[in-house]
C-alpha cells in the first residue's frame, strides 16, 4: 500500500513501466544505505542517459526521488547528509512492497492496446483509480505537445520539481517554532494594529486586515533589522575588501545545509580565501541571516509561514526570486520582495528594473501557478521569450504536479484554491499599465492600502515643487551662523546652530534625490549612501537659501566624504545662480571665497559607474563605520551677515 502521494502516482503506471522504474528507484536507494558514507551513491547526474530516458519521463518518479530526500543541486539530483534516512527507508519498502505485491502471480497479466504508446517526457495529471482491483494500470498517457527539446523539458521539470518539494520545509513545526523564536512577533503586531487603526481613521471604508499590516512590519523587520546582504564578505583576516575567484569545494557540513557551492572571496593582500557557502536550508540561514536574493526570499518564506501567513515561493528564470502572501481581506495574491522591503509592486522588476522576463512560477503547499502575467504589462514581449518548453508541455506538467500533491487535500481546500486561481486567471488577462516613469505596480486600491505602502507619499514628493530648505532660525539669524553636521551611523542631521536640533533621516533635510539609498552592510559593520540597485545614475543635493529672511552668506566651508571602487565616479559640486563649482569630496573642510555675498547655494553630489552586477555600489557617499558612533562624514558652515 503506498504511503505517499509520490508512490501513490507512481502506482499508477503500467506493470512494466512501474517495475522498470521501480528496480532504479530501489537501487539508488539500497545504495545509500548499504553505502551511507560513500558520495558517489549520494548524487545522480541529470544527464546520465539512465535517469533521462527511463526515469524521468516515467509520472511519479521523480517525485519519490524527492521524497526520499533527494535535492536539486545544478546538473545533479543530491541526497544531502541532513536528509532523513527513516523517510528514505518509508518511501523505499513502500515501493517495494507495490513491487512484490505485482511480482505475485495472482492475476493473469492483461494486455492493453495503448501499452506501446510512447510515454510522456514529464508527469501526466493523475489518472483515475482502476474500477476493480485486478484491472491493469494504465500507461502514461503523452502531453498535448512534446516539450521542444529533450534537454530543456529535463532541465525545466527538475526545476519544478525541486522548488515543489523545497516549499515543503516551510511547513515543518519545529522549523516554524524556530523561526518564531527570532521574530518580534508581539512587536510586529502592536505596530500593524496601530496602522491599521491610522488606515481605517484615514478611509472609513478600509477593507484591509490586520495580516496586511503584518506582512509590511514584518518586510520592514525583515531587511532592517533581521537579515542583511552579502556581495563579497571582509576578510577574515585583515577585515579588508575581498574578490570573487574561483569556487571551493563544499565540505561535509556545507551540503549537510544544502550549499552545493561555495563561493571564494580572497584577499589579494593576505593571499586568503574566506569562504562563502550559499546555504539552501532556510534552517541554516536562521542562523547565518545573510546572503543574496535566494537566501532572502527562502528565510523570509519561512518567516511568513512561522507568522501563519499564508505564502508562497516565487521563482524568476531571469536569476530572481521572492514571495507571494495571500490576503484574505483584498482576496488577492499580494507581491513581497524582502531584498527591497516593497509590497504589491508586480511591475517593479519589468518597468523598474528592465528585467526581459519569460518564465515566473509560485510554489506553495498545496500547488504550482505560473504567475508570469502578474509580473508584465508587456505580455506579447514575453510570450515570445517563453521558448524554453511548449506551452501545453508547461501546463500538462504543472496539472500533473498539482494533482500529485492535492490527492491528500480536502474537497473544501480543494474549492478554495480554485476558486483563487479562477480570480489570478482574470487578473492575467488584463496587462497593467503604469505610467511612465512609475515603478510599478497597483494605479488602483484603497486609499487606506496606498497610505500603508507610502504610495501617497511618494505621489506627493513626485509632484512637490521643491523639497526641503535650510534657512536661518531666529537664533541663527542672531548669531549669523548655520552650523549642520549629518552621521550615517546615527543617521541623523545635528543643527549646532540651532541648540544642536537633531532631525532622524538621511533624507528628512534634502533637496533632491533620485535613484539613492542608506545601505547598511551588517558584514562589514558600514554604512553609506549609494545608488539603488540596477541604477546608472543617482543624484541628492541641500539647499541653503536665506534671502526670505534678509540675509546673506559672508563665508561658506563644507566637508564631504565619498568613495568610489573600481570605475565608480562621485561628482561633488557647488551651485549658486549661474555658476557651479565642482570640489573634491576628500574628507577636508573647504572653504569657498567666491560664494560670499550670495543668497543662496545648492550642494549637489552625483554617483555613477562603477563594474559589474554591483555597479551600484561602487560609488558611495559619507562611507562610516558602525562602531564609529560619534563621527560626521558631511558638514557645512555658513557665516552670516545682512543683505
Amino acid at each position: 500500500m503506498a504511503v505517499s502521494p509520490a508512490v501513490t502516482t507512481l502506482c499508477e503506471n503500467s506493470n512494466e513501466v512501474f517495475l522498470d522504474v521501480a528496480k532504479l528507484l530501489l537501487t539508488y536507494a539500497d545504495n545509500i544505505l548499504r553505502n551511507p558514507n560513500e558520495e558517489k551513491y549520494r548524487s545522480i547526474r541529470i544527464g546520465n542517459p539512465t535517469f533521462s530516458t527511463k526515469l524521468l519521463p516515467v509520472k511519479g518518479a521523480v517525485e519519490c526521488l524527492f521524497e526520499m530526500g533527494f535535492e536539486e543541486a545544478e546538473t545533479h539530483l543530491v541526497f544531502p547528509n541532513s536528509a532523513s534516512v527513516e523517510q528514505l527507508k518509508l518511501i523505499r519498502e513502500s515501493i517495494a512492497a507495490e513491487r512484490d505485491q505485482r511480482l505475485q502471480p495472482v492475476q493473469p497479466r492483461t494486455q492493453v492496446a495503448a501499452a506501446s504508446a510512447p510515454e510522456s517526457l514529464a508527469p501526466a495529471p493523475a489518472a483515475p483509480a482502476a474500477p476493480a482491483p485486478t484491472a491493469p494500470s494504465q500507461p502514461i498517457s503523452p502531453p498535448p505537445s512534446q516539450p521542444s527539446s529533450l534537454e530543456n523539458s529535463m532541465s525545466f521539470f527538475v526545476t519544478l520539481q525541486s522548488n515543489f518539494q523545497h516549499v515543503m520545509m516551510y511547513e515543518n513545526p519545529e522549523l516554524q517554532q524556530k523561526a518564531l523564536s527570532h521574530i518580534p512577533h508581539q512587536q510586529l503586531s502592536s505596530a500593524a494594529q496601530h496602522k491599521l487603526k491610522e488606515a481605517k481613521d484615514a478611509d472609513p471604508d478600509c477593507k484591509l486586515g490586520i495580516e496586511d499590516f503584518l506582512v509590511l512590519e514584518l518586510l520592514r523587520w525583515f531587511k532592517q533589522d533581521f537579515f542583511s546582504w552579502v556581495n563579497s564578505l571582509p576578510c577574515s583576516r585583515c577585515g579588508g575588501p575581498t574578490e570573487n575567484a574561483s569556487s571551493l569545494s563544499p565540505s561535509t557540513d556545507d551540503v549537510r545545509w544544502g550549499a552545493q557551492r561555495v563561493e571564494n572571496h580572497y584577499c589579494q593582500l593576505c593571499r586568503l580565501s574566506t569562504r562563502f557557502p550559499r546555504y539552501n536550508n532556510p534552517e541554516k540561514l536562521l542562523e547565518t541571516r545573510t546572503g543574496r536574493c535566494g537566501e532572502w526570499a527562502n528565510c523570509f518564506t519561512l518567516c511568513c509561514r512561522a507568522l501563519g501567513l499564508e505564502a508562497r515561493y516565487i521563482w524568476d528564470s531571469t536569476d530572481h526570486v521572492w514571495t507571494e502572501i495571500y490576503s484574505l481581506a483584498q482576496r488577492r495574491w499580494l507581491h513581497c520582495d524582502s531584498c527591497e522591503n516593497v509590497c504589491d509592486k508586480p511591475l517593479l522588476y519589468e518597468v523598474g528594473w528592465g528585467k526581459k522576463l519569460a518564465y515566473v512560477l509560485a510554489f506553495s503547499k498545496d500547488q504550482v501557478v505560473d504567475v508570469t502575467w502578474r509580473y508584465s504589462c508587456k505580455h506579447p514581449e514575453v510570450l515570445s521569450r517563453r521558448t524554453r518548453v511548449q506551452e501545453a508541455w508547461l501546463l500538462h506538467t504543472i496539472s500533473g504536479l498539482n494533482d500529485s500533491r492535492q490527492q491528500v487535500v480536502s474537497p473544501g481546500r480543494k474549492k478554495d484554491l480554485t476558486e483563487r486561481l479562477l480570480v489570478e486567471l482574470v487578473e492575467f488577462l488584463s496587462p497593467k499599465k503604469p505610467k511612465p516613469g512609475e515603478l510599478g505596480g497597483r494605479d488602483s486600491g484603497s486609499m487606506a492600502w496606498r497610505i500603508a505602502r507610502g504610495e501617497t507619499r511618494a505621489a506627493e514628493s513626485s509632484t512637490q515643487a521643491e523639497g526641503y530648505v535650510f534657512t536661518a532660525t531666529e537664533k541663527e539669524k542672531s548669531d549669523r551662523l548655520l552650523h549642520v553636521c549629518y552621521s550615517a551611523t546615527k543617521d541623523q542631521y545635528c543643527r549646532l546652530s540651532n541648540s544642536s536640533e537633531v532631525v532622524q533621516g538621511w533624507d528628512q533635510c534634502v533637496w533632491r534625490k533620485e535613484s539613492v539609498f542608506r545601505m547598511l552592510e551588517k558584514d562589514w559593520q558600514m554604512v553609506y549612501i549609494s545608488r539603488t540597485e540596477g541604477s546608472s545614475m543617482g543624484r541628492m543635493s541641500w539647499k541653503f537659501d536665506f534671502a526670505a529672511v534678509g540675509m546673506k552668506m559672508k563665508s561658506v566651508s563644507i566637508r564631504t566624504s565619498s568613495q568610489t571602487f573600481h570605475t565608480g565616479k562621485v561628482c561633488w559640486s557647488l551651485q549658486s545662480g549661474l555658476t557651479t563649482t565642482e570640489f573634491c569630496g576628500d574628507g577636508n573642510m573647504q572653504s569657498f571665497p567666491s560664494l560670499s555675498g550670495s543668497s543662496d547655494i545648492v550642494v549637489a553630489a552625483e554617483l555613477s559607474g562603477g563594474e559589474g552586477e554591483a555597479s551600484w555600489q561602487h560609488s558611495q557617499l559619507f562611507r562610516e563605520s558602525l562602531k564609529e558612533t560619534e563621527e560626521s562624514s558631511f558638514e557645512i558652515l555658513i557665516h552670516l551677515e545682512d543683505a
